[in-house]
């Protein structure tokens, strides 16, 4: 099991989370792929059945069957097995880290808050969101842990201390304010706080089609470090 599965899924903990055929069915509204997806954690004795399983759940709520797919996902032919059941791939993903030996320089002052803001949660769903009515859900998920919430202008970022770790999700600046470092200044103080706290790396997941993210995690001391994507199937 890698290091980076476990991590995503503490971090970003779906609301309901039922334990087959060792692995774990996450449901969490429809409210983002990684919080209603399958992480396939442990071998199962029939992946088939599985397999079968995981889409009776999913289908029963309404949604597609969605697996988050990682080179050590198991069975080590799951991906061939979902493509031969008809599931897509969709946002091949990045995770990257960086080593935390030392701050990031700030050169504005960056709100760092326990909790989310109503103006924090408003920015971040302006950029990343998928209606009004998920903002609940997705409320759910961003609070379900403890957490940093950093804004700064039009910025905004969350970060999650998990012992040596931290995990930064949501960055997210308003499209009239990009291009003027505000994300740089957001991740940084994210970064300084979590080593303040005693993370001593960090990590995080970017689209492979995100370049201008990737430039900026890149820029910041980030390298890629392991992959994932999904596979999706619709209810035939």
């Amino acid at each position: 099991m890698t290091v980076f599965d476990r991590l995503v899924d503490q971090a970003w903990p779906a609301a309901h989370v039922e334990d087959a055929h060792g692995w774990r069915l996450r449901y969490a509204y429809g409210v983002t792929k990684r919080a209603n997806s399958v992480w396939a954690a442990a071998e199962p004795p029939d992946p088939a059945a599985a397999v079968a399983a995981a889409e009776r759940f999913y289908f029963d709520r309404g949604l597609p069957a969605v697996f988050s797919v990682s080179p050590w996902s198991r069975p080590a032919g799951l991906d061939g097995l979902l493509h031969g059941r008809g599931y897509t791939v969709a946002d091949p993903t990045l995770v990257m880290t960086a080593d935390l030996a030392a701050d990031r320089p700030v050169t504005r002052e960056v709100e760092v808050a326990d909790a989310p803001s109503g103006a924090w949660l408003d920015l971040w769903w302006s950029v990343d969101g998928r209606g009004p009515d998920a903002l609940p859900a997705a409320t759910g998920i961003l609070t379900g842990v403890p957490a940093a919430y950093a804004t700064l202008g039009d910025s905004v970022g969350r970060a999650v201390l998990q012992g040596d770790w931290l995990g930064v999700y949501c960055m997210a600046t308003a499209p009239r304010a990009r291009r003027r470092g505000l994300a740089r200044e957001v991740l940084h103080a994210l970064l300084n706080h979590g080593r303040a706290q005693g993370a001593r790396r960090a990590y995080l997941c970017v689209t492979e089609r995100n370049t201008a993210a990737r430039a900026l995690y890149a820029g910041s001391g980030f390298a890629p470090a392991s992959r994932y994507h999904y596979r999706v199937r619709a209810r035939a």
